[in-house]
């Protein structure tokens, strides 16, 4: 019995020591031809799991069945490369803690397709596979309907198609590489928060190497680096950016956080109806108080989004701690010149505005007209504590070449930005349309199948 014992666990070291090998093979193979990738291929553990089919990843560890892999790399070992650099790039992009509520299977076939998309972009032989009909149809519906693909984006595709349980097994089927077993919903929250800070260290170390160090080794990498570029970008929560406009100034309200309850209550008790203090009825409060909205009103804005914006901008502005009872805010609708100036001085104004908005323009885009017409309110004093200037606009255009004297900030609705010629003196901030229309936007007419 216990020599059975001992040849059982002699059996299950060789078996996890040759899968480790294949590991190490891989990881080696994809080395040579991706050295921009060196500390990524080396950021796992090997950990074995015979329940696996055939390895899969949690973010910090790769666990593999030994006998499924070997199997693999006994047939095809290009098959193998293929699987790591698979798992690789779902922790550069951080698939496994992005769920947020997403349903779990539409959301691991979204991750696969996206990445086998990448992997098929790549002009590296030892990790080439050919196409299926399915694969090939599949990715020419992805490229005509975003120009960089996203898992967050192919997920809204496949929730709009509304998939019959057969056609999505069938995608599940052609798309399966790795298993997500160790993507866990209810996973340690501690935990996600280092998987996501280690990953996004390492992503953007390798954009840094992409871009300047390695531009001769990534010319076979297809659209990598700009996929990587996109899920790198700076991301705001719109309402906290537009805070960076408000203003400290004394509000006529009760200050509670410099009341003593204390002495007022041992007043009364001592003096009968004389509290010894008095609450202050002024505080010194950060509201937005002055600022100019400019609204691109060029052929290539969309009016639907324009209002998505403003009754964003409309929603968190009128809240409570965000809005003075009195203010100055000039909304402006420049296409290649200045359409309209609207004047809002109180939350019903603008409420009003929002409910007979009506866009002006269509021509091109020229950024300049508008910051002219802001200088001309300066010089009237019609404007005399501005805090800044929010453009909303989806498009290039011809920027100003001296900064102005007050903050500025660019507002783009581009789901493909990856990089737009915003002057150094700018702020810029990106929008996702969810963001704006706050549900799952259609992106294809298409089916899948």
């Amino acid at each position: 019995m216990v020599a059975e014992e001992r040849r059982g666990q002699r059996i299950e070291e060789r078996l996890e020591a040759l899968g480790r090998q294949i590991l190490c093979a891989a990881r080696n193979e994809l080395y040579v031809r991706m050295r921009f990738l060196d500390v990524a291929l080396s950021s796992f553990h090997y950990e074995m799991d015979v329940s696996m089919h055939p390895a899969g990843t949690d973010g910090l560890s790769i666990f593999y069945n030994p006998q499924e892999l070997g199997g693999w790399y006994r047939r095809d070992r290009f098959r193998v490369n293929r699987l790591y650099l698979h798992m690789l790039f779902h922790c550069i992009f951080r698939h496994m803690v992005k769920r947020n509520g997403r349903e779990e299977v539409l959301w691991n076939l979204a991750c696969d397709i996206t990445i086998e998309y990448l992997i098929d972009g790549l002009y590296i032989r030892n990790v080439r596979a050919g196409y299926s009909a399915l694969r090939r149809d599949c990715y020419r519906k992805l490229k005509k309907g975003m120009r960089v693909v996203t898992a967050e984006k192919v997920y809204r595709m496949l929730m709009a198609e509304a998939l019959s349980e057969c056609d999505r097994d069938q995608l599940c089927s052609e798309f399966y590489v790795d298993d997500h077993q160790y993507w866990k919903n209810d996973a340690d929250p501690k935990k996600q928060s280092e998987i996501n800070r280690r990953w996004q260290d390492i992503s953007e170390q390798m954009q840094t190497e992409m871009e300047t160090f390695s531009k001769d080794s990534t010319d076979d990498t297809g659209h990598l680096l700009e996929q990587i570029q996109v899920e790198n970008r700076e991301r705001y929560d719109y309402r906290s950016f537009l805070r960076k406009f408000a203003v400290l100034r004394e509000e006529i309200t009760v200050d509670e956080d410099s009341f003593d309850y204390g002495f007022y209550s041992y007043g009364l008790r001592l003096y009968g109806n004389m509290p010894l203090i008095e609450p202050q009825e002024w505080k010194e409060v950060q509201m937005v108080e002055e600022f100019v909205i400019v609204i691109d009103t060029s052929m290539s804005c969309s009016g639907e989004l324009v209002r998505k914006f403003l009754e964003e901008t409309y929603g968190i502005l009128t809240e409570q701690e965000s809005f003075f009872k009195k203010v100055n805010i000039h909304i402006l609708q420049c296409d290649e010149k200045v359409q309209e100036d609207r004047k809002i001085t109180n939350e019903k104004e603008l409420k009003v505005y929002m409910e007979q908005l009506e866009l002006k323009g269509g021509g091109g885009t020229d950024f300049r007209p508008a910051f002219a017409y802001i200088e001309e309110l300066l010089q009237k004093q019609e404007v005399s504590r501005l805090r800044g200037v929010l453009y909303f606009t989806d498009g290039h255009g011809i920027y100003p070449v001296k900064k102005p004297p007050y903050e500025t900030a660019f507002l783009f609705m581009k789901e493909d930005y990856t990089d737009i010629d915003v002057p150094a003196w700018a702020m810029k901030l990106i929008l996702e349309e969810e963001d704006l229309t706050g549900q799952e936007q259609k992106e294809d007419n298409e089916t899948w199948i």
